[in-house]
């Protein structure tokens, strides 16, 4: 049994305890998960007994090469496909994924349903087993976990004073494709001096200037896994304060990494990074939470943050990145993608931590 049909058998078992007879899939995420198909419009319905995939002409050829399970090639809207499926198997509590699947499909889906056919909101099923990733799904990580890490090497090297935040982050998308990556993970942030401030900062025209802090924050897709990383650099020699709020979160996210293992909760990793910044006097200064899930998709499950009670489990691939923002001066954020094992973890992001002078 090939990985995808382990998966989809995965899934089908999990229906008696949703108590549905079918679960539609339209997360193209989810899909491919199941799949194997990357394609823009495709959905996966899956029954206790077989999985049924439904694309447009489009993706025809594509589909009959690439998908080992029943496929359909549907002309008119693929809700309807998944209606004469639903009506000529018999089946009546259908799932469907809440988040995916839009007002109009939900409407029309519901009114091509055959009679005492019901619709039921049922999420987390593929989501909950994407969270633990098989040796393939590491591996295609560390490729690009490396990708990404090349390319931040390449333009960290061709950096001058003068370059707008824009021409980075072009640089930096540009050396991602060169490395292997099909695209980026996320608009790739670059913020200069005040600015890194600004967790989720935009790159503008604003030119670097000397003796102000860098943050890049970025991410590649290779073989569509997703790698994600922040490192801060400082355009000149850094003053102590800047030096002093690099220690600290540095410090911050060691520590959180050393928290991480199988059996711990997500919440006690989000803590103890808070709890070294809260003796530096930074706690308010650290605005959002230390790190989440990536797969298939940048945020995924688990969330590591304050309340998040998912324990971690081997095989669960997550990002740890504590930060301290100070409106004025600056915000240094320190990212990396770790491994979760039965005993600790595996630092995949092979970039120095080293607070560089540019």
């Amino acid at each position: 049994m090939t990985e995808l049909e382990q998966r989809r058998k995965a899934v089908s078992a999990a229906l008696a305890s949703r108590k549905i007879d079918a679960l539609l899939v339209t997360s193209l995420a989810n899909v491919r998960y199941l799949t194997g198909f990357a394609g823009s419009n495709a959905a996966v319905l899956a029954t206790s007994s077989d999985t049924h995939f439904f694309t447009d002409p489009r993706y025809g050829t594509d589909a009959s090469r690439q998908v080992t399970c029943k496929v359909h090639v549907a002309k008119k809207p693929l809700t309807d496909a998944v209606a004469g499926i639903l009506k000529r198997n018999r089946l009546k509590r259908i799932g469907f994924e809440p988040a995916w699947l839009n007002i109009e499909q939900h409407e029309k889906l519901k009114k091509r349903l055959p009679p005492g056919a019901s619709l039921h909101a049922t999420d987390g099923i593929v989501e909950e087993l994407r969270m633990v990733k098989s040796v393939t799904e590491i591996e295609q990580i560390r490729r690009s976990v490396q990708a990404n890490s090349d390319a931040y090497y390449k333009t960290l090297g061709r950096v001058r004073l003068g370059m707008r935040e824009r021409d980075v982050a072009a640089e930096l998308d540009y050396q991602m494709r060169v490395h292997g990556a099909e695209k980026s993970a996320f608009d790739t942030i670059v913020a200069a001096g005040a600015r890194s401030a600004l967790p989720h900062a935009h790159p503008t025209d604003r030119r670097l200037e000397a003796n102000e802090l860098l943050l890049i924050d970025m991410g590649a897709f290779v073989d569509g896994y997703a790698s994600d990383m922040t490192r801060v650099s400082f355009l000149g020699f850094p003053p102590k304060r800047i030096r002093t709020l690099y220690r600290a979160v540095a410090e911050a996210q060691q520590a959180a990494i050393g928290a991480v293992r199988a059996g711990v909760t997500a919440s006690r990793v989000d803590g103890v990074a808070r709890e070294v910044l809260k003796r530096h006097e930074l706690e308010r200064a650290f605005v959002h939470s230390t790190g989440h899930g990536l797969g298939l998709e940048i945020h995924e499950g688990p969330r590591i943050g304050r309340k998040e009670k998912t324990k971690l489990r081997a095989g669960m691939v997550i990002t740890i990145e504590p930060g301290a923002y100070i409106e004025g001066l600056g915000g240094v954020r320190i990212e990396d993608t770790v491994l979760v094992t039965e005993r600790g973890c595996e630092v995949l992001t092979p970039t120095s931590k080293e607070f560089v002078n540019l």
